[in-house]
Formats: structure tokens, C-alpha cells, sequence
């Protein structure tokens, strides 16, 4: 499709219209307020306490990893435990397992929500149980690309075995189920704030908790876990998780535009799911009503038939990409082959080539967690119909953020249907 336009991404922060971002940067600025505390701090906090509601209260940190690693602290995980947690997922949500000598077991997804699938985590606690002993330390869903969890089940589940919910929201900032915010559910519950997330802090994330005796005890692992005397004493080893002054005002004028943010990711998502509707080749994953009623749409999905051929397909996977796909910030290590065990399919590699030359970012679905080479090495228990598996193999994630445009998804679909013709 021979156009000139700028490039379109996957989703990128989107400041608010009245700059209040600005308003509280330039403040922290002005009070000399740098540092990993202060009055933005708090104020995003209250923010954040009052949009997930439920009496919950909200330790703002660095990133949403850190929340992760703290809410498994808190939940009491040591070297040695097992932690149920989905494979469908980005590593956060199973890497700060392993940053406590714990070990991740990794349950399959569900093919409606491709969440966590509630009848494999009861296999997997009854199985574990039987095999080590004790039942595993806590449970970790995740709302794959905003979607809700069956976190009802999930729950009944847990509280059966008395095991703690840890909620990975990281991508469902926004989302519901039953009415209620993710996150509010379990014990604990993981937001995240990165720059390519439903609202940003540049980097960052919270920790929702259920009391002020639990919120006092992350906040001290939160900082470095300091005892009551007039000097430095530790009695605990503790973190430097806190997020600073400048980030939380970037929250609060954020917070100002969550439910637009929210409402235009929705409002993309059903232009996708028309869009596709004509395409017999591409499904739109909309996931059950129920879901899809609360979802908050992070990221678009699609999934693309095998048997479809792409545009330049023949030359898929013919050399190794030299950079991390998906704008990964750091430095990658560079891989020796183009090729390993669990791929997505030719035609999908090749989508993402051709959307990539249109201007478009897309990207693969996130790889299993039990196909990760570093967790195979670790001979991590998985309990998996090899849903997630199929999917990734088939699926890719299209541009849905505030900066997306209802022109640029009449574009995206119509450079996916070229590719299609070849």
C-alpha cells in the first residue's frame, strides 16, 4: 500500500490535553522535591485509592515488577516454595518468583479469556501437593492484554486451599469484572504505569493492598525496611522500590484522562472487531461477553489462519532480527539463529514484516512462560493443554493506543488485507 505516513505505534503514552503533568513536574522542580518521596507521591496514591475503591489502599512504586516481588514477600513466598502463576504472560510476572529462590508453576490458559485456566490450577495445587508435600505459596493471574480473569473461580479455588491471590493487572489498568477494578479481588493486587501502558508515570507501578497494617508493612519493604531509632538499623533486608516525586506528578494529570484512555482503547477495539468481521482469515479476539464487557482492551489481538499465505512468507525467519521487537528499552543479546523450538508461524512473522515496511508496529503475542529457555533449564512444573502455545503461534497484537486514530485503523486494515492478497 503506497502511503507516506508517520509511523504508527503499538501504544504510546498520551499526555493529558491541559498539560497537568507539566503543572506537577515543574512543581517537584520548584520544591526540590526529586527524590523517591514527597507530595505527588501522595496525592497519586489518593488518586489511585480512589479509582480501584473497594477501601483498598495503593503503595506507589518504581515499576510494577517491583510490586510483584513485594506482594509475593508479603504473602510469605521463601526459597524453596512453589508459586502458581500463568504462562501466557510477560516474565514480570513470573522473574521476581525466581528473585527469591521460589520456583514458578506455570498454568495453562482458558481459549476464551487465554487467562489463567481455573480447572488447570486445581489440578496443579492438588498435584503439587501430592508430589512436594504442601500446596504452592500463592497464586499469580494475569490480565492477558487487559482481558478479565475468572478471578470468581480463581478465588473459590484459593480460598479452598487456603493460598493467597496475587493479581498481575499490570495490563488491565481500567479493567472489571463484575463491576469491580481488577486488582481489588486477592490479597494483593500489581498495576503498572510504563510509558506503554493505559496510563504512565514514564516508568512505575502500585501495589494494592487491604489494610493500613499491610500498606505500612510493604512500605517499609518498599524502603529499605529502616527500624524506629535515630540511625540507620535493618532488621529486614528491604528494597529501593519507591516511586519518585517527578513520576507521581506525571500520574496525577494522568489519572486525569484514565477513563478516556480507557473508553478510546474500547472504542478502537470495536473498530478492529467490524473491521475483521469481512476478513475470514483474521479473528478479532474479543473474548467471552462477560470479559469483553469489562475489558479495557490494553492491546488489540488478532489471530491469523495457517493456512493463509503473506505476502513475503517464503522469506520468514531467513535471518535473525538484530534488535528487539517492540521497542524493548535496554540492550538485547543478540540471537545466534533465527529460529527456535516455538515460533510464531511464517505467515505471522511475515505480517509483521510487511505492517513494519507500512509504518505499523505489531508484535508477537507474548511467548509462554514455560517455553522460555530459562525456565526449561529450571524443569519448571507446567500443567497446559497447549492453548497458549497455538496462540502464540498464530497470533499478533495491532496498535490500539490514545495516539491511534480511527483513520490509521481503517489503514492497518487495509495494509493486513493487502498483505493477505499478496
Amino acid at each position: 500500500m503506497e502511503q507516506t505516513r508517520e509511523r504508527i505505534y503499538l501504544c504510546l503514552a498520551h499526555m493529558s490535553e491541559a498539560g497537568v503533568e507539566k503543572k506537577y513536574i515543574q512543581k517537584a522542580f520548584d520544591d526540590n522535591y526529586v527524590v523517591p518521596l514527597g507530595p505527588n507521591v501522595n496525592q497519586f496514591e489518593q488518586e489511585l485509592e480512589k479509582f480501584v475503591g473497594q477501601d483498598k489502599r495503593v503503595v506507589a512504586l518504581s515499576c510494577g515488577t517491583a510490586a510483584v516481588h513485594l506482594a509475593l514477600i508479603a504473602c510469605g513466598v521463601r526459597a524453596g516454595d512453589e508459586v502458581c502463576v500463568q504462562s501466557f504472560t510477560f516474565c514480570a510476572s513470573s522473574h521476581p518468583i525466581t528473585y527469591l529462590g521460589a520456583k514458578p508453576v506455570f498454568i495453562g490458559s482458558e481459549k476464551d479469556t487465554w487467562n489463567m485456566d481455573p480447572e488447570l490450577l486445581e489440578q496443579a495445587i492438588v498435584d503439587r501437593k501430592a508430589k512436594t508435600g504442601k500446596y504452592p505459596k500463592a497464586i499469580v493471574p494475569v490480565a492477558l492484554y487487559g482481558m478479565p480473569y475468572r478471578i470468581d473461580r480463581i478465588m473459590e479455588i484459593a480460598e479452598k486451599y487456603g493460598i493467597a491471590v496475587i493479581e498481575d493487572a499490570a495490563e488491565g489498568f481500567g479493567s472489571r469484572f463484575d463491576g469491580k477494578v481488577l486488582g481489588t479481588f486477592g490479597k494483593y493486587g500489581v498495576l503498572s504505569f510504563n510509558g506503554n501502558k493505559m496510563i504512565t508515570t514514564s516508568g512505575g507501578g502500585a501495589l494494592i493492598t487491604a489494610s493500613d497494617e499491610e500498606w505500612n508493612e510493604v512500605m517499609r519493604y518498599a524502603t529499605q525496611y529502616r527500624e524506629g531509632y535515630p540511625y540507620y538499623q535493618h532488621e529486614k533486608i528491604g528494597f529501593n522500590y519507591r516511586m519518585s516525586n517527578i513520576c507521581a506528578g506525571i500520574g496525577i494529570g494522568q489519572m486525569t484522562v484514565a477513563d478516556a484512555h480507557v473508553a478510546h482503547h474500547r472504542h478502537i477495539a470495536k473498530l478492529y472487531e467490524e473491521a475483521f468481521a469481512a476478513v475470514p482469515e483474521i479473528d478479532f479476539h474479543k473474548g467471552p461477553e462477560w470479559a469483553a464487557e469489562g475489558s479495557n482492551y490494553w492491546l488489540t489481538i488478532i489471530t491469523i489462519a495457517p493456512s493463509v499465505h503473506v505476502k513475503g512468507q517464503e522469506h520468514a525467519y531467513n535471518q535473525a532480527v538484530t534488535g528487539a521487537v517492540g521497542g524493548a528499552a535496554g540492550v538485547i543479546h543478540a540471537a545466534s539463529t533465527a529460529h527456535t523450538d516455538c515460533e510464531p508461524n511464517a505467515n505471522v512473522e511475515a505480517m509483521r514484516v510487511c505492517l513494519d515496511k507500512a509504518g505499523i508496529e505489531a508484535r508477537p503475542l507474548w511467548k509462554p512462560m514455560h517455553k522460555q529457555p530459562v525456565y526449561e533449564a529450571m524443569s519448571c512444573a507446567t500443567y497446559s493443554n497447549d492453548v497458549e502455545v497455538g496462540l502464540f503461534k498464530v497470533g499478533m497484537c495491532l496498535p490500539s493506543g490514545p495516539c491511534v486514530s480511527d483513520e490509521d485503523v481503517r489503514y492497518i486494515v487495509e495494509c493486513i488485507k493487502e498483505a493477505i492478497k499478496g
